[in-house]
């Protein structure tokens, strides 16, 4: 599991533009299992702890609304002044990696694409 953990948490720091921090956590235990960050005052696991009760969150809607058996969460981006963070749920559901990116250095499309590489190494871990 680390060797896999390890090798995309580098792939990501060494490939993606504007990169600031990177995690991957577990959803139903809430436990981020590899997080680092370029920003010491960048809290990643801190970061990934309140970004579960956003996919917490969404996962509910879904089942409120109806959807939860035809839709699923695949992932959120969110938008903010200087930043993006976007939350990639895993297919299977059970972990989400939480990327951090420079919103003027990034290119958002290589960034998922990049993710997307792996999700099914990560998938085989969880």
């Amino acid at each position: 599991m680390t060797n896999v953990l390890d090798k995309f948490i580098q792939d990501v720091k060494n490939n993606v533009p504007g990169f600031i921090a990177v995690s991957v956590t577990e959803v139903r235990s809430g436990v981020p299992y590899a997080a680092t960050t370029v920003d010491p005052e960048f809290d990643p696991n801190l970061a990934s702890a309140y970004n579960l009760e956003v996919v917490k969150a969404m996962q509910n809607a879904l089942q409120v609304l109806g959807l939860a058996g035809k839709e699923r969460v695949e992932d959120i981006v969110i938008t903010l002044t200087d930043q993006i963070h976007a939350i990639d749920v895993a297919n299977n559901g059970s972990y989400f990696i939480y990327l951090v990116m420079d919103a003027r250095k990034t290119n958002v499309g290589l960034a998922r694409a990049f993710v997307s590489k792996y999700k099914r190494d990560l998938e085989s871990v969880f």
